[in-house]
């Protein structure tokens, strides 16, 4: 099967799910919530913070509910350590929770090695099945599902983008080749790339305090920027901003939250949005509707040109009336 053609069909899945509502750190009772007043205990599990990840948790409760469902949430960040990241997800599975919210490729991934008996829902995954968390995203099986943060068209849109209106061809992008998403969204931009005449030219880190001097290392070389959806990267996102200001490159960015943070322009979706459909997933587990393995995974559903008015200034990037047009324009 094509790698985006479940994608297509599952957007039929989502269509399926209760619309969007708000929510607070525990999630209210409401009719045909859950039964007898029960409270679930959720373990959340997420590998760094940064705004895209903290902001699908906050849409993650508000699905939960929106469906009537109450929980109490156990919330465990791995400050992007893999040790501490199995061991929070370890730990879930001693304390007998009743549903693991994991927020990541990685943490996903631990989650799945920590247990097969425990519902899993992940959201922030770019690839379940290059990752080993599904075997398909239609039919998921066993005990984990959820919703992606790739949406199949965000890449070469953003791509297209590029090549049509800027002069450059070498595109700088830095990544943690650790992250099974990043490998993934770099094979994939690496082709695009090729294809409209422009060249990747990649520096890969580990940790988030390298970001910065791997974007230095690519002045004089690039012509551009694009960091996609790694979470290393992005959580120290903005030291790859002030290089791109002061060189004056353009840094495309993977989603929306990143354009708000100073980068001049994504095809984007808002994590709030696959958070509160993976929220919406764990409802249905809970209240016993369907066991996670019988849920497909979910894509965003929708993506739109992005364009930050003021990053685009610092960078030296001046903002055409024709793309105004067709974009979403914040300062």
């Amino acid at each position: 099967m094509s790698k985006w053609k479940w994608m297509m069909s599952a957007g039929a899945a989502a269509m399926m799910l209760a619309a969007c509502g708000g929510g607070e750190e525990e999630a209210g009772t409401e009719s045909g919530g859950s039964p007898e007043g029960e409270t679930y205990k959720i373990g959340v599990t997420q590998i760094v913070e940064h705004p895209s990840l903290d902001n699908a948790y906050e849409g993650f409760k508000k699905g939960l509910e929106e469906a009537g469902v109450s929980a109490e949430f156990d919330e465990q960040i791995a400050q992007g350590d893999q040790n501490n990241n199995q061991t929070i997800a370890q730990n879930f599975v001693a304390d007998g929770v009743d549903l693991i919210f994991a927020n990541s490729t990685p943490s996903a991934t631990a989650a799945l090695n920590a247990t097969k008996d425990i519902p899993i829902v992940f959201t922030s995954v770019t690839d379940p099945v290059a990752a080993g968390l599904v075997k398909d995203t239609e039919a998921p099986g066993g005990n984990v599902t959820g919703t992606v943060d790739l949406h199949p068209d965000a890449i070469s849109n953003t791509v297209k983008f590029m090549a049509e209106e800027f002069d450059g061809k070498n595109v700088g992008i830095i990544y943690n080749a650790g992250e099974q998403n990043s490998v993934a969204q770099a094979e994939q931009l690496d082709t695009v790339l090729t294809e409209n005449g422009l060249k990747m030219v990649p520096v890969t880190v580990s940790t988030s305090s390298e970001v910065k001097q791997a974007a230095e290392s690519l002045i004089g070389k690039v012509d551009m920027f694009y960091i996609f959806t790694d979470n290393t990267v992005v959580s120290a996102l903005e030291s790859v901003i002030q290089v791109a200001n002061d060189e004056d490159l353009p840094l495309f960015v993977g989603e929306k939250d990143s354009v708000a943070r100073g980068g001049f322009a994504a095809y984007g979706f808002n994590y709030e949005d696959i958070g509160k459909e993976a929220g919406k997933m764990a409802a249905q587990i809970l209240k016993g509707e369907a066991e996670a393995g019988e849920l497909p995974v979910l894509p965003p559903q929708d993506l739109k040109l992005v364009i930050n008015e003021t990053a685009a200034a610092e960078m030296g990037v001046e903002v055409k009336e024709e793309w105004k047009q067709n974009a979403e324009i914040v300062k």
